[in-house]
């Protein structure tokens, strides 16, 4: 009797072994390529980079999630209260996994046939987020238990909850509470009403189908659920309740960071790949400082949106309704280089292709100021001569003959280098640019900062290279920066999560071409606005220069102009380079955007006026002829020449 009892006794014991074996190996199984819980003391979750403007307004959010991770200090308590009010009510009790819960949810899931509850614990649910995929499967489930054990032995509850309120997804791109307070209602999470709260803490149950820019009446009906459950558990009180109920789910409205200057966003956007890398630029949450200016950038939108509402209605009248016109604004610092305002087309299409920096277009007569610089560094003066009549050049490239002619076939014989460029005559700048050489001029060109890999000829002089309106504009601020070329930029710093500067700025300044003829430069773009082409701008507070530009069948129309402190480039045309229409120059199309761009952006600047170097002198001619006056003349205008310059 005894031998069998001890008989029996091993095999119980070998079968419990067995059994214990058996359950170890299988939890060995399932266990063993679960990811290490000690993972997370160094897991960092990614955050939103975010791009400033000069003024300190936030213009965009780069992120591969929009996460904006926060202490559980900064959540505001009624939103703690109302996510564990619904989601884990025992969360501080609990050791991170419902036992009751699990059980009551297996047996509802074998009368369904179905795997319908899940019975997550808020730890159970972080588990997932972190470490595992969102399948409904029992080997997910017992995977995410022990995940959830592990952290509860590991952290704090607070920390738990602080991590959940931090990665969880909220719906509409949103991880985090601060993200979806921001996606959700343009608040900071210190803002929130506990309407809000309570809205925000139902989203993580199915947060596609509760978002309210998806499904309003259901986010407001999934928020009354929490609400009741707050008020039930006593949490609230009737009146809170009651008050929080009443209140309506208004429109987030416009997000502050959804469409301001997408155009130079994606400018800048290469070079931060570059100075930070593309995965802490779109997940490690740094700073961006700009040159942009967001009062200038709004000034540009209106004033592009305008000048194209104008030019479609002249359009229609003439029955040119496709395509659409197009139009660029770039705006400068002219010391320091800096990008003011940039518009890349119109609104619908801004930000895909960027009609200011990528499109090279041709210049037009906006080049011809080039040519007039070089003279003026060669020793002309502006109230020098030249012929403005019928002629016929010889292409350098071809040795073809080349016949150009002034806008309206109009000539007026001998005129002055400052009228001829004033009033855009060609054949004047064609001459002059034989006498210099077009590949003096290319060269000249390539110092104020235009591209200069074309082949040197003649029709150059009338604008025929093609460039792109930041590069044309970046050369015209050399007139008013003293002769000094400063590559335009758009960053200036960059600062890491921790407060840090990462990098920032060094400009690059070059001398292009003398004081002396930068100012002599800018006297004689002063006179298209004073009393040539450009003088529409003659309303605005001076002093201002500036010059037209429109191409061959009016394809292209261009400003660029500049006072003592900003340079302006704008430009209007189509993608397929067909015309704008009949009489659709630079100045009937680009200067009335470039005038009411430049009238708000110096409302508020100091009055300031052009340099005048030590060595120019100034005196008084009929601009036309360049005869010399007495400054009491009536037909005496004032301009500046060299000192040593001949009378």
């Amino acid at each position: 009797m005894r031998r069998k009892s001890i008989k029996g006794l091993l095999w119980i014991a070998i079968l419990t072994g067995l059994l214990c074996g058996a359950t170890a190996g299988a939890f060995l199984s399932l266990t063993r390529d679960l990811p290490p819980i000690i993972a997370l003391e160094n897991y960092k979750p990614s955050a939103i980079t975010r791009i400033y403007s000069s003024d300190q307004v936030l213009i965009a959010e780069l992120f591969t999630e929009k996460r904006n991770p926060v202490p559980l200090s900064q959540i505001p308590g009624a939103l703690q209260t109302a996510l564990l009010t619904t989601e884990d009510r025992r969360f501080y009790k609990h050791n991170g996994v419902a036992l009751k819960g699990i059980l009551r949810a297996m047996v509802q899931n074998v009368r369904r046939g179905r795997f319908a509850q899940g019975a997550s614990t808020l730890t159970q649910q972080l588990a997932k987020t972190l470490f595992l995929t969102p399948r409904k499967t029992l080997l997910r489930k017992f995977r995410e238990a022990v995940l959830a054990l592990q952290l509860e032995r590991r952290y704090t509850k607070d920390e738990i909850l602080s991590l959940y309120l931090n990665q969880i997804y909220f719906g509409s791109g949103a991880y985090g509470v601060s993200s979806a307070a921001r996606v959700y209602f343009n608040k900071e999470l210190d803002e929130l009403t506990l309407s809000q709260c309570a809205l925000i803490a139902g989203l993580p149950k199915a947060p596609s189908r509760y978002s309210p820019l998806v499904n309003p009446d259901l986010a407001i009906r999934r928020r009354n659920i929490v609400l009741q459950q707050m008020r039930s558990t006593g949490a609230i009180s009737e009146a809170e309740y009651h008050a929080a109920i009443d209140e309506r789910l208004e429109p987030p409205g416009p997000n502050p960071t959804g469409n301001n200057a997408p155009d130079f966003i994606n400018h800048i956007k290469q070079q931060l790949e570059t100075i930070v890398g593309p995965d802490r630029l779109y997940k490690g949450g740094v700073s961006v400082y700009t040159t942009l200016s967001h009062q200038l950038q709004k000034a540009a939108e209106s004033a592009v949106a305008e000048g194209l509402e104008k030019l479609d209605g002249r359009r229609a009248a003439n029955d040119l309704l496709n395509p659409l016109p197009q139009a660029a604004l770039v705006a400068i610092d002219v010391s320091t280089g800096g990008i003011l305002a940039m518009i890349g087309g119109r609104q619908e299409s801004r930000g895909n292709f960027n009609r200011a920096t990528v499109s090279k277009r041709q210049p037009g007569s906006a080049f011809k100021p080039i040519v007039y610089a070089l003279a003026i560094e060669r020793g002309f003066d502006q109230h020098q001569k030249l012929l403005d009549a019928p002629a016929v050049f010889q292409s350098f490239s071809q040795g073809e003959e080349w016949q150009p002619e002034n806008f309206n076939n109009s000539y007026a014989g001998e005129v002055t280098l400052r009228w001829a460029l004033a009033h855009s005559k060609n054949i004047p700048v064609v001459r002059l640019m034989e006498k210099l050489g077009p590949s003096s001029v290319l060269q000249f060109a390539q110092a104020l900062g235009l591209p200069s890999n074309v082949t040197p000829n003649l029709s150059l002089a009338l604008g025929t290279a093609e460039v792109s309106l930041l590069e044309l504009t970046a050369s015209y601020a050399v007139f008013a920066n003293q002769g000094k070329h400063i590559a335009p930029f758009g960053v200036t710093s960059v600062v890491d999560d921790a407060g840090h500067t990462i990098w920032k700025t060094r400009t690059k300044q070059r001398i292009a071409m003398s004081r002396s003829g930068a100012a002599v430069m800018t006297n004689m773009l002063e006179a298209v606005i004073r009393e040539g082409t450009g003088r529409k701008a003659n309303l605005l507070p001076g002093p201002l220069a500036g010059k037209t530009g429109t191409t061959n069948d009016y394809k292209d129309a261009l400003f660029v102009g500049y006072s003592p402190a900003i340079a302006t480039g704008v430009w209007v045309g189509d993608d397929d380079a067909s015309t704008l229409g009949p009489r659709e120059t630079g100045a009937r199309a680009a200067l009335p955007i470039w005038i009411k761009f430049m009238e708000a952006a110096l409302e508020h600047q100091p009055q300031q006026y052009f340099d005048i170097p030590d060595d120019v002198r100034q005196i008084y001619i009929r601009p036309k002829t360049g005869e010399v006056l007495s400054a009491t003349h009536r037909d005496a205008v004032p301009v500046i020449i060299k000192r040593g310059a001949v009378n």
